[in-house]
């Protein structure tokens, strides 16, 4: 029978803060990055990644950090119908930062948070055998709530022919065996940890450990001792992690040496941050394990995934898709620290962006200079006719997909922030107005230091006035600005969009825009979006795509802008640009809201009047765009 899920993970949920600068005391940290964080939520998400249909059982909170766990799964894939919402606690949080390579503090907060409540009313008969296999993690063994709640989903999957797994994930102050301050401890002896451990380990078709998690669990810092009192209570295949040395597998006997075992090929990464790699690693021994692929190949899996968790910053972020995992053992190591290899960062950066923006139909109301030219124009009045604009797009999206806006910061900050969270695409201009060569907004600061407070979902949209004939001078300098905004934005982790426009610079013809995409990408400028004049030829519009698919393959597409056209134009060029699929769909302005600025600012339009003109407008244009496309895949 088919089942619904591939596995379920039961346990810890918590907010991870890193602390972002490397190299110093967690005391002295200045500034945090938020991911979520708890080894079975990572589990959740870095299988998800993979290709596997995963879900989550355990508690958050009912505030902020409680939904944002819920969404960030969901963005990832996962499943959170088992994710329980306690009214009563505080969703857990972790402190961590990366000291050196051998150090790595963090800070449980964790005196009674949610996810230690989950109890055995949590566990779903149902839920829990729609999933191919149950992962359990050892901490919610720990307290006889939690345990009976594990216990009680491992009986569910033993009865229906499920498959368990174990990640013993011994965290001793989480057992009380440790203080507060010993967050960052991986072993102290403890008979009461042995004890329980191995009361459970009969339950597990799989069991996964470090050597000292595989001490703890035997009872005895012998490595080949502990794993052999395991096999005695266990006949589960046995995994033991060996750090640098990889990992071996052991599904029978243990043999006189540790090097006996199943092995998979190894990755000599630089050490960066070993925080969340097992979780990684169990990640991709997973994908191996459910898919049915041998030991060795299974290992191969997880020992990669391990090595982008400890060349990354954070834990689940820096997991790999299948996608990018695929790509990186097919292409080899180029070198040691992975994160900065720019072939496989664009690879994962291109293959974990959230949202599905298959379908983007855009009103753009960034415009600036045209609005304050406008007779009755103040900065005041500005900003609440792009509050006007905000309201139609939000009236035409009415909560379905494949919508956006394009708004700026400096006469549209209140329509931009009330944008926040609406479902919308959000874009947002860094250039002045007419600015040939590029100059950027000033409030971006000189080192662009501004990107640290923009809303994550906020694209930095860059347009640039440039033809292939300009002077070297003209070039050089423009794309050492763009080139230098993109690196800001990607490192503040803000997807960017060029739209590049050389008729308002010289003559074009079939080849003047593809040549430019070209430009852009031999000096490593690699745009999530591309935003492209309306081409009057098939021949214009199949240059432009091939030069960007020749390059990125997975970039998110392109969008048609407008240029002020007359309604009727647009609708031969929508019809034009259509037939590429690489075209996701236009950002239109002026057409939209001209006529309700011009006679809104000199008094002359109602607020109502304004929305409903505009919002009118927009959706005649979303008609005109969805028929088009409609009649391209048709004919296709």
């Amino acid at each position: 029978m088919q089942k619904k899920l591939d596995l379920i993970t039961i346990g810890r949920s918590s907010v991870d803060l890193y602390g972002d600068q490397v190299g110093g005391r967690l005391e002295d940290m200045g500034s945090f990055s938020k991911y979520i964080g708890g080894s079975p939520t990572n589990i959740a998400a870095g299988t998800a990644r993979l290709g596997l249909k995963s879900a989550l059982i355990s508690r958050v909170g009912d505030e902020h950090m409680g939904r944002f766990i819920r969404e960030e799964l969901a963005r990832e894939g996962v499943e959170t119908a088992g994710v329980v919402t306690d009214p009563e606690r505080l969703t857990a949080l972790v402190i961590l930062g990366i000291r050196d390579e051998d150090q790595f503090p963090l800070i449980f907060y964790r005196e009674n948070c949610a996810d230690m409540a989950l109890c055995e009313d949590d566990i779903d008969p149902d839920f829990v055998t729609s999933a191919r296999a149950v992962v359990a993690t050892g901490t919610h063994l720990s307290h006889p709530r939690t345990e009976a709640a594990v216990l009680k989903a491992l009986h569910l999957a033993r009865g229906a022919g499920i498959r368990t797994a174990l990640d013993i994930d011994y965290r001793p102050n989480l057992w009380g065996v440790a203080g507060h301050g010993e967050g960052e401890s991986r072993f102290v002896a403890s008979d009461k940890v042995t004890e329980k451990l191995l009361s459970t380990l009969h339950l597990f078709d799989l069991i996964v450990g470090t050597e000292e998690e595989f001490h703890i669990a035997g009872g005895t810092t012998d490595t080949l001792a502990a794993l052999r009192r395991v096999r005695e209570v266990s006949e589960a295949t046995l995994v033991c992690k060996r750090g640098a040395l990889g990992a071996v597998a052991f599904e029978d006997a243990i043999p006189e040496s540790l090097d006996a075992g199943h092995s998979g090929q190894g990755f000599p990464i630089e050490v960066f941050n070993v925080l969340g790699a097992g979780d990684g690693f169990i990640s991709g021994l997973l994908k191996g394990w459910l898919d049915g692929e041998d030991w060795p190949t299974a290992l191969k899996y997880a020992n990669a995934c391990g090595a982008f968790a400890v060349s990354r910053h954070g834990c689940a972020p820096a997991y790999p898709t299948w996608e990018e995992l695929r790509f990186f053992l097919g292409r080899g190591m180029t070198r040691p620290d992975l994160r900065n290899d720019a072939e496989l960062e664009q690879v994962h950066w291109a293959t974990t962006r959230k949202g599905d923006w298959s379908s983007l139909r855009t009103f753009a109301f960034d415009h600036r200079m045209q609005l304050e030219e406008m007779p009755g124009y103040t900065l005041e009045r500005g900003g609440a006719f792009k509050e006007l604009c905000l309201q139609a797009a939000l009236k035409v999206q009415a909560g379905q997909a494949g919508y956006g806006i394009l708004t700026d910061n400096r006469i549209g900050r209140a329509a931009l922030h009330a944008a926040s969270g609406s479902g919308l695409w959000i874009g947002r201009p860094t250039e002045l107005p007419g600015s040939r060569p590029i100059v950027f907004e000033p409030e971006l600061g000189p080192d662009l230091g501004q990107f640290r407070e923009w809303a994550r979902e906020n694209v930095v949209k860059l347009l640039v006035f440039c033809h292939p004939d300009d002077d070297a001078a003209t070039r050089e300098l423009q794309e050492e600005r763009v080139k230098r905004l993109v690196t800001a934005a990607r490192r503040n982790g803000l997807e960017f969009l060029l739209e590049v426009i050389p008729s308002k610079v010289g003559p074009v013809d079939d080849t003047t825009t593809a040549t430019l995409i070209q430009q852009f990408y031999d000096i490593g400028v690699y745009p999530d979006w591309w935003k492209l004049e309306p081409f009057k030829t098939e021949a214009a519009w199949q240059n432009a795509v091939q030069a960007i698919e020749r390059n990125d393959p997975r970039t998110r597409g392109i969008v048609v802008l407008g240029l002020d056209a007359p309604e009727a134009e647009l609708a031969a060029s929508f019809a034009l640009a259509a037939k590429q699929p690489l075209v996701k769909g236009f950002a239109v302005g002026r057409t939209i809201f001209g006529d309700a600025a011009r006679a809104w600012m000199k008094g002359e339009m109602s607020d109502a009047a304004a929305v409903e003109q505009m919002a009118e407008r927009f959706a005649r244009l979303c008609g005109i765009w969805d028929k088009a496309r409609a009649g391209a895949l048709a004919a296709a």
